[in-house]
């Protein structure tokens, strides 16, 4: 029987890449509920039903949020604000040249748990969690990137990044 802590710990590859493409912006994306729905209204070219449709709200409650009455979202709208729409949406140029440096010239750099040693219990060969930060090739990052913009899962994408490690 293996305890949780021996377990290895997945899901956490395509919110690392998020992150990665959040340090690249050359501005930070709006913080304030108000600001995040003026941004993506001028996204959505002003249209407050389809911004509305988009979030899950009524389109008078984003009305609200833009002339500032509303001040607090929501779990569920601020979820959609701060993780989903506005990063989503954010600076395009910026991530999209930042994806094309590492699938051409710079690779990306990974750091991953993996579980090291035997499976004995109770002797110094116990397997131990190792964080390792090593650098991937750029065709890898390339191929993992394409999986990523194809809607890959964490499952598919597992594999890709445990072969890019071991190819070093």
């Amino acid at each position: 029987m293996t305890s949780s802590s021996s377990r290895p710990r997945r899901g956490k590859f395509l919110e690392a890449l998020a992150r990665a493409e959040r340090k690249v912006f050359t501005r930070p994306a709006p913080k304030s509920a108000k600001a995040q729905v003026q941004f993506l209204l001028t996204r959505a070219k002003g249209a407050t039903q389809a911004l509305a449709e988009r979030l899950g709200v009524s389109r008078r409650t984003v009305e609200r949020y833009r002339a500032g009455t509303l001040t607090t979202p929501q779990k569920r709208l601020r979820a959609a604000l701060v993780g989903g729409e506005t990063g989503s949406e954010w600076q395009p140029h910026v991530r999209a040249q930042a994806r094309h440096q590492a699938a051409t010239s710079s690779g990306m750099m990974v750091e991953v748990t993996a579980y090291f040693g035997f499976t004995c219990t109770g002797s110094s060969d116990d397997g131990r969690e190792r964080s390792i930060t090593t650098a991937i090739s750029p065709t890898c990052a390339k191929q993992i990137l394409e999986l990523q913009e194809a809607g890959a899962t964490e499952e598919d994408l597992h594999p890709n990044v445990a072969e890019a490690i071991t190819e070093l």
